[in-house]
């Protein structure tokens, strides 16, 4: 327990912070995770709507300060390189 006013108004803000970057978090996570599946079922449309929605919601993540810019970079590029890895497999 907080002993101060002060420390107790930094656990309400920390609690709140919390959620919010929980929030977005999960929201990235999922995304992704639907980019992957559409990936798995060799959807190519699917795949790429999907890509530009996950960066979309990364990028939205990082000004939101939830995610570092590298973290967001990081996982934009791997997703897009297995999603142009399937583009590049049906057009073969």
């Amino acid at each position: 327990m907080p002993n101060k006013k002060s420390a107790a108004k930094r656990v309400l803000v920390a609690e709140r912070n919390r959620l919010y970057n929980r929030f977005w978090k999960t929201r990235c996570k999922n995304a992704i995770k639907k980019v992957l599946e559409a990936v798995q079922s060799k959807d190519v449309d699917m795949a790429k709507k999907r890509l530009d929605e996950a960066q979309k919601v990364l990028d939205k993540a990082v000004v939101k300060g939830v995610i570092h810019r590298n973290t967001a970079a990081r996982r934009k590029s791997g997703v897009a390189a297995k999603v142009h890895a399937l583009v590049k497999g049906a057009q073969v």
